[in-house]
């Protein structure tokens, strides 16, 4: 596919992001970058929350990984949607009882303030290495379609892409973001159902479906098998819980909801959503390789995430597939950047420097939250270049594995909050939560030779958020 097409592609769809991002955010003030003012409809929130969790590294990923595990991730997608009931009607009527802006406010109301900086600072590590990651995985696509035919090096090709992040988001905030997904996750849903249908007019059909092992989806025979069913399931209910339930930037479009009555509809239906979405990216996994295998297309040397953009932009399809891959591909990408970036810029604002609506002017939060959009902007780039000099192949692994060892002491603080009465002492918090995920690495390191073989996968996040709550009880207040 020639690199004009798809930068003339990308040009057009960008002027159209930028079109709704100002007209959706040209009013908005302090609430409404960081709430929307909490007065978004759900069904438009729905959307931005389908749209969301499906980043560039779902839409590339997840279509090569069933080549190697099948359609096992659909037992992770399954526990995805038993964690998302538990944040419909656990977490969400919390938050709005408390009318938090930042999600993070309860840890210093249940605990205190150090807790309370700990648990931001955590979300602030695990938000920013996991978006520069996604990130990451766009800036390389792209590299390799448009910028290295034109003899563009990869750091002018990352500022590109944060320059665009951030003009569609540094007016709005929630604001924008929650209109601005509505045309990303069309486009992107548009463009995976499209992909599937040319694949298929192609002359690929699912007569063999059922005899494929890329199409196996439950494993049950093996429980060293990082694919066991039950080590998969259970790792989605709780890793959903941390990276949705306990991250502002998934909160923060999902308390722009009036109510949390409302707010719960939202999750309850985009989490039966996203199930059918990520079943069809599986899906199209399957009938890519079937493809390559019926055509004599040679994927030698490609990864399971070179696979998708391979074949999409190759040639072997007429051009229009490969301009709505392009399309899906930087809308899933844009739409978790962007997000990210709003919510970092948030919790930076709010829980580290404190500018709050009762501690500052609305002039002052104004002037702090937009130097501080910027320098998260900047640093997200210089994260993706790090990311970009450490190239791991196995990305979406990278950032599950990187989720358990940040997000497991949110969800062991989280948990305590909410399932006991017990003060602890707050000051000895941050030594629990830094403490936690080195007991994790090292038991995480030496497990098959400790265990009998067994290797730590998804667990990893509630063997953390375990080590977090027995230190918490370790600091649990003693009576008079």
């Amino acid at each position: 596919m020639n690199a004009t097409i798809i930068l003339i592609t990308i040009i057009c769809y960008f002027a159209l992001l930028f079109g709704v991002s100002y007209a959706a955010g040209r009013k908005a003030d302090n609430a409404g970058f960081f709430s929307g003012n909490r007065s978004s409809n759900w069904l438009l929130v729905t959307m931005s929350t389908i749209g969301a969790p499906i980043s560039a590294v779902t839409f590339i990923s997840v279509p090569g990984m069933v080549a190697g595990a099948g359609m096992s991730y659909m037992q992770m997608v399954l526990g995805f949607t038993v964690g998302q009931l538990i944040v419909a009607f656990v977490l969400i009527p919390l938050y709005y009882k408390m009318n938090l802006t930042s999600i993070y406010e309860y840890l210093d109301q249940r605990f205190g303030v150090k807790s309370y900086r700990t648990g931001a600072w955590f979300f602030f590590l695990s938000k920013s290495t996991g978006a520069a990651v996604r990130l990451f995985i766009v800036c390389t696509v792209l590299q390799l379609l448009v910028f290295s035919p034109m003899h563009i090096p990869f750091w002018a090709n990352v500022l590109l892409v944060m320059a665009v992040v951030y003009l569609t988001t540094f007016r709005g905030g929630v604001k924008s973001i929650v209109w601005t997904d509505l045309l990303k996750t069309t486009c992107l849903l548009l463009s995976i159902i499209l992909c599937i249908v040319f694949i298929m007019r192609s002359g690929v059909s699912l007569r063999g479906y059922g005899e494929s092992e890329m199409t196996r989806m439950f494993f049950f025979d093996d429980v060293n098998d990082g694919r066991y069913f039950w080590k998969q399931f259970l790792a989605g209910v709780f890793v959903l819980i941390a990276t949705t339930g306990l991250d502002q930037d998934m909160m923060q479009r999902t308390l722009s909801c009036k109510n949390y009555r409302d707010s719960q509809k939202n999750i309850v239906v985009g989490a039966i959503v996203q199930m059918i979405v990520i079943y069809l990216f599986l899906l199209l996994g399957y009938l890519l390789y079937t493809y390559a295998a019926q055509s004599g297309i040679s994927l030698e040397g490609l990864t399971g995430d070179d696979v998708f953009p391979a074949i999409a932009t190759g040639g072997y399809f007429p051009a229009i597939v490969g301009i709505i891959f392009v399309i899906g591909f930087i809308a899933a990408g844009n739409a978790a950047a962007g997000s990210a970036l709003t919510a970092l810029t948030t919790s930076f604002t709010i829980d580290i420097l404190g500018k709050s609506q009762q501690t500052a002017s609305e002039d002052t939060i104004k002037k702090t939250r937009t130097r501080v959009h910027v320098g998260m902007a900047i640093l997200m780039a210089a994260l993706i270049y790090i990311v970009y000099l450490l190239n791991n192949d196995s990305v979406i692994q990278t950032v599950y594995k990187v989720a358990s060892y940040t997000y497991g002491p949110l969800l062991g603080l989280f948990f305590f909050g909410i399932f006991t009465k017990k003060q602890v002492r707050d000051k000895w918090v941050p030594l629990v939560c830094v403490l936690s995920p080195i007991l994790t690495f090292i038991l995480d390191f030496n497990s098959q030779a400790w265990f009998g073989g067994y290797q730590f996968s998804h667990e990893r996040l509630l063997l953390n958020a375990f080590f977090t709550i027995i230190g918490l009880c370790c600091l649990i207040k003693k009576k008079g």
